[in-house]
Formats: C-alpha cells, structure tokens, sequence
C-alpha cells in the first residue's frame, strides 16, 4: 500500500513538473551601454551618421525558445544626435521627425525564428512618426551571460535593419542642382543591446 502511495506521489509531482509552463527570464535595458544608430544617404555623395542617445526596453524569454521571445522597446525621438546643432533641430522639427507630437519610437516583436547559429530573424511592429509598419530585425547573439562586479547578470546582442522614411510619412526633400535629391529615403539601422537580468 504504501508503495503504491509512494507510486501515485510521484507521478502526480512528475506530471505537474512537465505541465506547468517553464519561466521566462527577463532582461531589462542597460541604457548606458545601449545604442541605436542610423546612417542616411546625403547629397547622393556620402552618408550622414546620427544616434539615438536615450532607449529603454525589455526582453523576455525563455532559455533559446524562439517561440517565448518578446521584445518591447522605445526610443526617445527627441535625443537624436548627428553632431551638428542645427541639423539636429531640423530632424525634430515637423519635416522629420515631429518630436512635438510623436516624442517616441516603438518596437514591439511579433515573431522571432532562428536564422543560422547565432543568428535570428525578429519580426515586430515599429512605430515611428505615428505610423506603424512592419520590420524585421537582423539579430546577432545572444552573447553568453556575464556577471558584472555589481553581480548583475548581463547579456548583449546586435541587431540591423533597413527602413524607407517614406513608408513612415517623412518626405521632406529637396532637389538638387545636378539632379536627384538632397537626402535619402532608406535607413540603415544598427543597434547594440547590453542588457541586465531582472
């Protein structure tokens, strides 16, 4: 009788054990160590770099399950940075980005597969100057976790994509003497995420 007790104990533990959903870790942005960079073509001739200085986010998952992977992120439209004052305040402005009435950038993953070892296609919804598009990010890592001397756990990855301004509504332009125009329509984006465990 007890043996069947015992018997009974265990594979009552042992089924809850394998149907209760395994616990998605999650990882908040390190906004420090955090970048989101852009390169936009100028003149037809050489390409203009600019960045992002303020981004926070989270990613949750669990272990290597692409299915479990989430990703929420924004940007602060009004940090943007290209090193020149005045260009600057020309992208903020309602030619570009419209920082007065669409103050943040969002990301928000749909679908995440693996693409190779080391390698993922993320798929998600960005939302930039209050439209929303679909995009897919090119993602490299995770690297393997660290701990810092803090005994934080932490993790990074990079990611790339390409996006037309156009799709999202800024179409600011000028002609140039030569022909063509004065900038570009694609954007090349390229972001660096260290990221710490909750």
């Amino acid at each position: 009788m007890r043996f069947k007790i015992a018997a009974a104990v265990i594979a009552v533990a042992s089924f809850s054990a394998f149907s209760l959903p395994a616990r998605a870790d999650t990882w908040q942005f390190d906004p420090s160590h955090t970048s989101v960079e852009f390169s936009i073509r100028h003149m037809m001739v050489s390409n203009v770099k600019g960045v992002f200085q303020k981004t926070r986010g989270t990613i949750s998952a669990n272990g290597t399950d692409p299915a479990s992977v989430k990703i929420d992120a924004t940007i602060d439209a009004t940090s943007i940075d290209t090193h020149v004052a005045k260009r600057d305040n020309h992208l903020k402005s309602a030619d570009f980005l419209d920082v007065e009435k669409f103050p943040t950038i969002t990301f928000k993953s749909t679908k995440a597969e693996a693409d190779g070892q080391g390698k993922w296609k993320v798929a998600g919804d960005l939302t930039l100057h209050g439209v929303t598009k679909p995009v897919v990010l090119e993602v490299d890592g995770p690297t393997p976790t660290i701990k810092d001397p803090m005994g934080n756990t932490r993790v990074g990855a990079s990611a790339t994509t390409t996006i037309k301004r156009s799709d999202f509504g800024i179409v600011w332009n000028a002609p140039l003497e030569t022909g063509g125009l004065l900038i570009g329509d694609e954007v090349a984006v390229s972001i660096d995420i260290e990221a710490i465990k909750k």
